[in-house]
């Protein structure tokens, strides 16, 4: 087929704010705030790349001052919490790769929230038996599990940071106390009016409006006195001051507070949590070695799948000025997401086959359903050896989330995932920090027919997530490159797409960033609006898909090594995020 459009697709995109949005799976995490032109920077030695200019500086400083990768993540999520509150923070939950570049190990950190210890089945239906509206669950405080970032940042900071503990959050302590300027994408937000819980409880909507009710106006300096004092409490105590010290009693209060929509949050639950280290799940693809993060997210099987599918079944690498390319992304995209609704989950509380997921002959003999001339319509879950019986999952997932990555002087690197969930998380604040809202990533329906769902509400267990940080390594082990994205569900699409776009071609990550999405979750194919990716409508249609036009709101960020050995930065241009190398 074969069919070409508009070569400018991979130089330069433009992008629309919507204005409305439902409850749904349309519903994107974060509205779009508009795009800004993102130049490609080269860095010999060391590189930070996050979504606000104040936690690149934070992050980069540490790396001038002699600190390394998992000293540079702590000063970065510190600061994060200050200047992209919507998005991430101490009081939710990540996922991180770490590469040891002297030793040549790559270590999962998981800092996934976990459901309180008194959660079951029930937790998110009504006394009539019914799921909650997803609106009613989200806000207040039964949607709150236990937060996981600071625990996760800990652990690995202990078992590779350089630098002393308290030093990290200097800077986030010291711009809480002077401020930062409100930016235009989180006015916007805040206009947008797209979590409408905000000003539901006192301490949040004081803190994100003015006296007479309305948004912080863009460039307002905003202090938060408050999270200083939280941020120095965990400066000197380490991360037991938010899981047993009085911290932990605040978030709890919180929790208990929301009398409209209260949570089972217990200071046990705190005091209980672990971060995991866990083992990275890798697969080749073309002449590279591509690692992801293994369940409780469906990131890494799930992009791993669609780089497999599309590589048996392609003919030849496709590139993205053809419709052959969409076409067969959105047909590997169908059936990889068809195996993540039915046997992704936690794997510590269920089987996770993922050897059998991720099974050449396996996936050789799935990609035989790709046509090359038809939409497949909604593709079922394969087959899997042991006859798993399980219903497929019933959850939104609606994530505002934020990545970065960074490598060090010596080598190491992070690719890190941090998420509140929706914008402002539950809208509960205290201490200075938001909430999470996590809990309504787990399924709402338990089981149907009889079959369970694998991604149903357990004590103790661990929402599924789609956050998908990557690392790519070469034939010799060596790292050539680092990235992910916030998004949702729509994450998968994102990270796979341009994992495709820059592994088969030669394009510049950056390039590939610049690309229009198109996203498909089995069901319709979404083609980013404003963007060229609205020419594809028709041929598509010729092919069978039906087709939907709407905001793609990616924050990918990303780095890629050149031949020389240098790292070229890659940066969203639908964010205001920055890179700082040398």
């Amino acid at each position: 087929m074969r069919t070409r459009f508009l070569s400018v697709i991979l130089t330069t995109i433009i992008l629309f704010p919507t204005s409305g949005f439902a409850i749904n799976e349309d519903l994107a995490p974060e509205s779009a705030t508009g795009i800004q032109t993102q130049k490609t920077i080269a860095a010999r030695h060391q590189m930070v790349i996050t979504a606000h200019p104040l936690a690149t500086q934070a992050g980069y400083k540490v790396l001038q001052q002699g600190g390394n990768a998992a000293d540079a993540a702590v000063a970065i999520q510190a600061m994060l919490t200050l200047v992209e509150p919507q998005s991430s923070g101490i009081g939710g939950g990540a996922f991180m790769l770490y590469w040891d570049n002297n030793t040549q190990q790559l270590s999962a950190f998981d800092g996934r929230e976990t459901a309180p210890a008194t959660a079951d089945e029930n937790l998110f239906m009504t006394d009539e038996g019914a799921p909650m509206d997803w609106w009613d669950a989200m806000v207040g405080g039964r949607s709150v599990g236990t937060p996981g970032v600071l625990a996760m940042l800990e652990l690995s900071q202990k078992k590779y940071g350089k630098q002393p503990w308290a030093s990290l959050f200097t800077d986030a302590i010291e711009r809480s106390e002077s401020g930062f300027t409100v930016t235009p994408r989180l006015h916007q937000l805040l206009a947008a009016n797209i979590n409408p819980g905000l000003k539901r409880y006192p301490q949040a909507r004081g803190y994100f409006f003015t006296p007479e009710g309305e948004p912080l106006p863009v460039g307002y300096q905003l202090t938060n006195p408050l999270l200083a004092s939280s941020l120095r409490q965990i400066a000197e105590q380490g991360a037991a001051a938010l899981y047993e010290g009085t911290l932990s009693e605040k978030i709890i209060a919180a929790v208990k507070q929301a009398t409209d929509n209260p949570g089972k949050l217990q200071l046990s639950d705190l005091k209980n949590y672990r971060a995991v280290e866990r083992q990275a799940v890798c697969r080749p693809f073309r002449q590279y070695r591509v690692c992801g993060f293994p369940p409780p997210t469906s990131g890494g099987v799930t992009t791993l799948q669609i780089l497999r599918l599309m590589e048996f079944a392609e003919q030849q690498p496709l590139h993205a000025d053809s419709v052959d390319f969409y076409h067969l992304f959105s047909q590997a995209s169908r059936l990889a997401y068809a195996d993540r609704a039915r046997y992704l989950a936690d794997s510590d509380f269920i089987q996770v086959p993922v050897d059998e997921l991720l099974d050449e002959g396996y996936l050789r003999q799935r990609s035989q359903l790709i046509s090359p001339l038809k939409d497949m319509s909604k593709a079922i879950p394969g087959e899997l050896p042991g006859k798993i019986s399980r219903a497929d999952d019933q959850s939104p997932e609606l994530p505002s989330t934020s990545h970065f990555v960074i490598v060090d002087r010596w080598g190491n690197a992070v690719s890190m995932t941090s998420s509140i969930e929706m914008a402002f998380g539950s809208t509960l604040m205290t201490g200075g920090f938001l909430l999470n809202n996590q809990l309504t990533d787990f399924s709402f329906v338990a089981e149907q027919d009889g079959k369970p769902v694998a991604n149903r509400v357990q004590a103790g267990k661990r929402p599924r997530s789609s956050m998908s940080p990557v690392m790519v390594f070469d034939e010799n082990n060596r790292l050539v490159a680092a990235l992910g994205s916030p998004g949702g569900s729509r994450i998968i699409s994102y990270v796979a797409q341009n994992l495709y776009l820059k592994l088969s071609s030669d394009i510049s990550l950056q390039q590939a960033f610049n690309t229009p999405h198109v996203v498909n979750r089995n069901g319709v194919t979404e083609l980013e609006e404003g963007t060229a990716a609205e020419q594809l409508a028709e041929p598509l249609k010729a092919l069978g898909h039906e087709i939907k036009i709407r905001d793609q709101n990616s924050g990918l960020h990303g780095f890629f090594r050149q031949a020389d050995g240098r790292w070229n930065s890659a940066v969203d241009p639908r964010r205001e995020g920055t890179a700082l190398g040398d």
